[in-house]
């Protein structure tokens, strides 16, 4: 047990990444069952297609999970936040955007906080507003990402050394030497997104999980830099015209309108890599496997233990 784990009352500090609109029940729960923090990333999806999958995965386990809201994306912040209190969920990550103005109703109705960050400045700021715990997510990571592009190694030490709240890892990290080193930094625990993808509960489509297995360290690759709007993506098809498309140059909203959720779907819930796009991390290239979530999550924690000891083993006199 350590501070993370003790507050958010799970077995293990690994947290499961909002995944935005392809967010569903049954990989939610396996997390939360397993001894993790799963999560629903609500992404622009409606407040009913929210709550219809809060209800499916209280069905699927009676242990707590998380809301991801990213407030600048989401059209449905208010509603949002009422679902939240509505259904009692007691943790929320915010990301995209301020937390200020929503922490201290959230603590009065008893949601502890979390805070996506990728910088020093905005942790601080984060912590300022009464945060909980804080996510220092690198830009090696899946999907929406930092335009500092911070790496996640030099990011989790400058933030642990800055606040007093814990930090969790993100950005990545798919096994448990991924875990160790966040904890050998400062972490409190770490946060994944693509890992969890090739797992036999998520529901994603066996061309994605395929394209994730059979990644190497090259296979991911940054759009929207030429507009400031960073997210990383798993390379194919649709996502070679994007790059094209910004080599000619292309404005933020047509940008936007061939990376929305929509085209998310369709590459990653589809599996069409023609017309659709599907995000992973850089440590897409280390996945080669598809095991249970609580055969991945032991798995992790038994190899955490054994490199921690392993290190430990290097400088005993």
């Amino acid at each position: 047990m350590n501070r993370l784990t003790q507050f958010l009352n799970i077995q293990y500090p690994i947290l499961q990444g909002g995944m935005g609109n392809i967010s569903n029940a049954p990989l939610t729960a396996a997390v939360s069952e397993a001894g993790g923090l799963g999560t629903i990333g609500v992404g622009t999806m409606t407040p009913d297609e929210v709550e219809k999958i809060i209800l499916e995965t209280k069905a699927l386990t009676s242990k707590q999970f998380a809301l991801n809201i990213p407030i600048s994306v989401t059209p449905y912040l208010k509603e949002m936040l009422m679902l939240l209190l509505k259904h009692k969920i007691q943790v929320v990550s915010l990301s995209a955007g301020n937390p200020s103005p929503y922490i201290e109703n959230l603590h009065k109705n008893g949601v502890k906080v979390i805070a996506v960050v990728a910088s020093v400045k905005h942790a601080l700021k984060a912590e300022a507003a009464g945060v909980d715990i804080l996510v220092a997510e690198g830009y090696e990571a899946a999907g929406i990402n930092s335009p500092f592009e911070t790496t996640t190694m030099t990011l989790i030490p400058q933030i642990v050394n800055a606040v007093d709240i814990p930090v969790v890892g993100a950005g990545g990290i798919a096994d448990g030497r991924g875990l160790a080193a966040a904890i050998c930094l400062g972490a409190s625990g770490v946060q994944m997104g693509t890992r969890f993808i090739a797992t036999k509960e998520a529901p994603f489509h066996t061309n994605y999980k395929e394209k994730i297995l059979f990644a190497d360290d090259t296979s991911t690759v940054i759009i929207g830099r030429s507009v400031g709007k960073i997210r990383r993506v798993l390379q194919a098809p649709y996502t070679g015209k994007l790059l094209e498309y910004e080599k000619k140059g292309m404005t933020d909203e047509e940008y936007l309108a061939l990376t929305s959720e929509d085209l998310h779907k369709r590459g990653a819930i589809e599996g069409n890599e023609q017309e659709g796009f599907m995000n992973a991390g850089q440590i897409a290239g280390m996945v080669s496997t598809i095991p249970t979530v609580k055969e991945l999550m032991e798995g992790m924690m038994e190899e955490a233990r054994t490199q921690l000891q392993r290190g430990i083993g290097l400088f005993k006199l």
